[in-house]
C-alpha cells in the first residue's frame, strides 16, 4: 500500500510517499481502508521536532482518519466489512498513523461515520471535536445558560467549540480576525465577535458581560493569549487551554480572580494506553455523529490534496490562519 513516511524530524520535505506492507489486523482490531486523513496542528509539530517515539522511525503521522472497514479480527462484534467508520488514532509515531491507503484502529475507539457528510468532511472531525467536547464539557464544566470565550472561533477546534458550547445553551463571544471570519463563526451561532486585531478582547468581553467576565474562557492560540485571558473570565470562573503555559507566564490575576485553570490534552490516552479513555472519546464521536446527521453541527473542510501532496498540506497549515480544516484524500471521493 502506499502511505506518506516521516523519514527524519525536520521540513515538510521530508515526508514522502512510499511502499509499505498492508498491516492485518489483531483480534479486536478493524483493517479500514482509508479513503481520507484530517491534518492537524501536533503533526505540524511531530514531523518539524521529531515524534513521541524517535526510536521507530520512518513514522507514519495523522491521528484523524476515516474510510471503510475491509476486514476485522476475530473478536470484533461491533463491525463488519463495508461499514463506514471514523476515529482518531495513531500518528504519534508508535501506531501507523493515516497518512496511507490502510490502517487497523481498535474497534471500540472507532465510530460509524455520520452519514449525511462526505469522508473529508469525516476525517477533518475527530480530534477537534474531542478536543473541544473535553475543554468545554469536561474540563471546563459548562453549563447551560454561562457565558463563554472561544479564542480564535474560525480555527479547526474552535469552529467546532463554538457549535458544541451553543448545543449546550451557552452564549458564545469568540476571537476573529476578519470580516469572512466573523461570518463564518455568526453562520455557526456565535452571539459575539471580536475583532482582537483592532479591539481590546478583555475591554470587549467585560462589556459583553456587563463588566463580569466570562464564565468559561477557552484558549485554542496559548502563548501571551492565555494569561492576558485572565482578566476576561469572572471570579471563580473556569480558563481552558490546549497549549502549555509558558514558563514566564504571569499567574497574579487568576490567583487574585480564584480562576480554575484546565489543560486540555485530547492525546493523552493514546500516549499512556488509557483503553477505557479511548473507548469513551469513540463514544464522543458517535454522540458527534447524531449530532451532525441531525443537521446540528458541522464540519468545515477548506482545503483537500491527494495522499502524495501531504508535504504542501502541511506547508499550507503552517502559514497559519486556516478557516476550519485540512484533509487529504486517498483518491477522490
Amino acid at each position: 500500500m502506499k502511505a506518506v513516511l516521516m523519514t527524519a524530524a525536520g521540513k515538510p520535505e521530508v515526508l514522502q510517499l512510499q511502499e509499505v506492507p498492508k498491516p492485518t489486523p489483531g483480534n479486536t482490531e478493524l483493517l479500514v481502508r482509508l479513503v481520507a486523513a484530517g491534518i492537524n496542528p501536533i503533526d505540524t509539530k511531530l514531523r518539524s521536532r521529531g515524534t513521541f517515539y524517535p526510536e521507530q522511525m520512518p513514522a507514519v503521522l495523522g491521528c484523524d482518519g476515516a474510510g471503510i472497514v475491509e476486514a476485522v479480527g476475530a473478536d470484533v462484534q461491533r463491525f463488519r466489512s463495508g461499514d463506514e467508520v471514523y476515529f482518531c488514532y495513531g500518528g504519534l509515531g508508535a501506531h501507523q498513523g493515516n497518512y496511507a491507503e490502510y490502517t487497523t484502529v481498535d474497534e471500540r475507539f472507532v465510530a460509524r461515520k455520520p452519514a449525511s457528510v462526505s469522508f473529508a468532511e469525516a476525517a477533518a472531525a475527530p480530534l477537534v471535536l474531542i478536543t473541544a467536547w473535553e475543554a468545554l464539557y469536561e474540563r471546563g464544566r459548562l453549563e447551560p445558560g454561562e457565558k463563554v470565550l472561544i479564542h480564535a472561533g474560525a480555527g479547526g477546534v474552535g469552529h467546532v467549540a463554538i457549535q458544541l458550547a451553543k448545543l449546550k445553551g451557552a452564549n458564545v463571544a469568540t476571537t476573529i480576525g476578519s470580516e469572512d471570519k466573523a461570518n463564518f463563526v455568526k453562520e455557526l451561532g456565535a452571539d459575539e465577535t471580536i475583532f482582537y486585531k483592532q479591539t481590546d478582547f478583555v475591554q470587549a468581553v467585560l462589556n459583553w458581560t456587563n463588566g463580569e467576565g466570562v464564565d468559561l474562557a477557552f484558549d485554542t492560540v496559548g502563548g501571551e493569549t492565555f494569561h492576558q485571558t485572565f482578566p476576561a473570565v469572572r471570579v471563580y470562573g473556569d480558563i481552558v487551554t490546549i497549549l502549555e503555559p509558558k514558563t514566564n507566564t504571569i499567574w497574579k490575576t487568576a490567583r487574585e480572580r480564584n480562576l480554575r485553570i484546565g489543560l486540555e490534552l485530547m492525546l493523552t490516552p493514546m500516549l499512556l494506553g488509557l483503553t477505557e479513555s479511548l473507548q469513551h472519546q469513540g463514544e464522543i464521536l458517535q454522540q458527534c455523529a447524531t449530532w451532525i446527521d441531525e443537521g446540528k453541527l458541522k464540519i468545515h473542510v477548506s482545503h483537500k490534496f491527494p495522499l502524495a501532496e501531504a508535504a504542501k498540506a502541511h506547508q499550507l497549515l503552517e502559514t497559519g490562519s486556516i478557516t476550519g480544516k485540512i484533509v487529504l484524500l486517498m483518491s477522490d471521493e
